[in-house]
């Protein structure tokens, strides 16, 4: 089969197009005829081995699993030994490591039936980012109906899913973005937007219960200037300039600061589960949540599709389209 991989952490010049040997199916696991994928700073890290933490799981000194990609949408074409929700020619969307090729295996439960009314390229868009988003609003920022929440970086893959789901919940939103992407926001039900370029959110008087930070682009004093008494600041993103132990040492460091405090800081990954993978499916089928996909590439251009991710500029998602 055809599929993007690396044997060295680096850039998105690391990546090429090759020919593999199809992965072989385990015991519980589903092998997907893949479709479409999507791409995520997870990619991201994986690619270049930073922070470098991360390569205590990927590989010290190249990657064990070079083949890219995680989320993925496609059709079943087999079924290992175990497998009793789906058979082949189920349209499928959810994870599967090594996405970014023609086939890829994920065990049963990181799976769910794609809704009739979903194409490949929007399904393929949604697990880890709106998963991210359903999880920091439902789970760690403890979301109610009635919440005042804001959303830094509303017009990106995590925070485009974060608008909808939070507005879905019933929550006030407030979505911070810059100039070109105030239309968007709204139209994904937000009630304000605030223009980072011409306006600074921690000027305002206005107090939130959560903030969803999905740029690390603020200080955390900032953030807590503009957040409740007992409210809750979500951190979604590291910060990039910590190369070493960014994703421990920045929430950490975090936490200190909120001691004795009855604000709340925290982080963390987003646990992909079938429960929550179908809450997305159900979402999509009611029209409370879409797929705002900014760019389509073909597999053979997918490090031009991780490139563009990297400038940090994508509206919404950016997909790596398989096949025809």
């Amino acid at each position: 089969m055809k599929a993007i991989l690396h044997h060295s952490y680096g850039p998105p010049d690391v990546l090429a197009l090759a020919r593999v040997d199809d992965p072989e199916i385990e015991k519980g696991d589903i092998l997907v005829r893949v479709r479409a994928a999507s791409v995520n700073p997870y990619d991201w890290h994986l690619m270049t081995g930073k922070p470098y933490l991360v390569r205590l799981v990927a590989g010290l000194r190249r990657p064990r699993h070079p083949v890219r990609g995680v989320d993925v949408a496609g059709v079943v074409e087999a079924a290992g030994d175990g497998v009793s929700s789906f058979r082949p020619g189920d349209r499928v969307f959810g994870c599967a490591e090594g996405s970014f090729a023609e086939l890829a295996t994920s065990p049963e439960k990181r799976l769910v039936r794609m809704p009739d009314e979903l194409g490949f390229e929007e399904a393929a868009a949604l697990p880890v980012a709106a998963l991210t988003a359903l999880q920091a609003l439902r789970d760690h920022g403890e979301t109610k109906a009635g919440h005042s929440v804001l959303i830094n970086g509303a017009a990106g893959g995590v925070g485009t899913y974060a608008v909808q789901i939070a507005k879905a919940m019933g929550a006030e939103v407030t979505g911070v973005t810059s100039t070109r992407n105030l239309e968007l926001v709204e139209s994904l039900g937000a009630n304000h937007v605030v223009d980072y370029t011409s306006e600074d959110f921690a000027d305002s008087e206005r107090r939130y219960d959560v903030i969803i930070d999905n740029v690390a682009n603020r200080t955390l004093s900032d953030l807590r200037s503009v957040l409740g008494p007992q409210g809750t600041i979500v951190m979604v993103t590291i910060d990039k300039s910590q190369q070493w132990l960014g994703p421990l040492l920045q929430p950490l460091a975090a936490k200190l600061r909120t001691l004795g405090s009855r604000q709340r800081v925290t982080s963390f990954t987003a646990q992909i589960n079938h429960d929550d993978l179908s809450e997305l499916a159900r979402m999509t089928t009611s029209g409370e949540l879409r797929s705002v996909i900014d760019r389509v590439y073909p597999l053979q251009e997918a490090a031009e599709a991780v490139r563009y991710l990297g400038k940090g500029h994508a509206r919404g998602k950016v997909v790596v389209r398989v096949g025809s």
